[in-house]
Order: C-alpha cells, then sequence, then structure tokens
C-alpha cells in the first residue's frame, strides 16, 4: 500500500500548475517557474483525490489486517497443536498456513492493484488538465517558456519555434545510419580484398 502512495506521490510531484512563480527577462524573452513540489502540497483537486486514496487504504487495510491477525494467531498456536495432534495433522496444518499467508499476500496485492486502477486515471487526468492549463496560461500571458521546479526540473510550456526536437532526432538518426553505413563499408571492402586474393 505505501508502494502505491509513493507512486501516487511521485507522479504528482512532477506535475506543475498555473500558479506563477515569478517572471524574468532574460535575452528579450519572458519566463517563469512553477514549483511543482508546493503544488501538490496546495492543489485542491489533489488533496481531496489524495483524501479518497488514505480513506480506501485505510478499510482495505482495516480488512487486511483483521486477516493477518488471525494468521499470526494460527501460527503462535500451530507448535504446541503439533505437538498435540501429531505429525500427519501438524504437515497438512503447515500446507494450510502457507497457502493462508499465499492467499493474503495475493490480497494485498490485488487491494494495491485496485487502488492504482482506481485512482491511477483520475490522477493522469488531473496531470493532463494541469499541463494543458500550464499551456494555455503561458500563451495568454506572453511566456517564451515555463519551466517546473522541485524534484522533477523540466520545461512546462514553450513557444513551437524554439522546438529543436525534430533537428536532435534527424542529428541522432544520421549518426546512427553513419555507424550502420560504416558497417556496411568494411563489409564490403572486407569483401573486395577477398575478391582481389
Amino acid at each position: 500500500m505505501k508502494k502505491s502512495l509513493l507512486i501516487f506521490g511521485f507522479a504528482l510531484a512532477v506535475i506543475s500548475c498555473n500558479k506563477e512563480a515569478g517572471s524574468t527577462a532574460a535575452a528579450g524573452l519572458k519566463t517563469a517557474y512553477v514549483d511543482t513540489n508546493k503544488i501538490v502540497q496546495d492543489l485542491d483537486e489533489y488533496k481531496e483525490l489524495d483524501s479518497q486514496s488514505k480513506t480506501k487504504r485505510e478499510v482495505m487495510a482495516q480488512e487486511l489486517q483483521a486477516k493477518a491477525h488471525q494468521f499470526d494467531l494460527d501460527r503462535a498456536s500451530f507448535p504446541e497443536e503439533a505437538k498435540a495432534k501429531g505429525m500427519q495433522w501438524a504437515q497438512l496444518r503447515q500446507q494450510q498456513l502457507q497457502k493462508t499467508g499465499q492467499e493474503l499476500q495475493m490480497t494485498q496485492e490485488s487491494m494495491l492493484q485496485s487502488l492504482e486502477q482506481e485512482f491511477g486515471p483520475k490522477q493522469d487526468s488531473l496531470v493532463s488538465k494541469i499541463k494543458k492549463h500550464v499551456k494555455e496560461y503561458g500563451k495568454k500571458n506572453g511566456y517564451d517558456y515555463i519551466y517546473g521546479s522541485g524534484d522533477v526540473v523540466s520545461i512546462m510550456y514553450a513557444k513551437d519555434n524554439y522546438d529543436i526536437t525534430a533537428k536532435i532526432t534527424k542529428e541522432l538518426n544520421d549518426s546512427y545510419k553513419g555507424s550502420a553505413k560504416k558497417e556496411e563499408t568494411t563489409k564490403t571492402e572486407t569483401t573486395k580484398t577477398e575478391v582481389k586474393k
């Protein structure tokens, strides 16, 4: 359950918000940043989603804890009961206890999956909503860049003409093709050398 909470918290830590953290004019560019950690703490929609998630986790934990408590009692009483009831009973009981332990583990994993399936899409929707808002805010207010600060630093908005992704991708692809061409050239030269012999 803690794993699900950490995943949920980490995913929300990388999002941004509509709060203007400040702006500067550097080289004629209007920039600002958003503190992604602070938004997680202050966003009402996140607080509500987190509260719902915690409530559901607590209910599931209570259910699991009751089963785990009974399992612990059964394991604790096993040695004395085994002495009294014999080896054959002990072997059967041990198998039952192992099966119960596995079922508890599967139940816990199922609960974590259930939480992820329920709250994952809601979290994704919140992230998309915030990113869209930051982008619209940037366009509306004439920003060239909006950065995200916190655990993960990123650009949250940039004018399209500053996007060099296609150029970088082309250079990387050309470089890769260059390596493939070198192998091809080496094979061709080796073949020519063998033919001359």
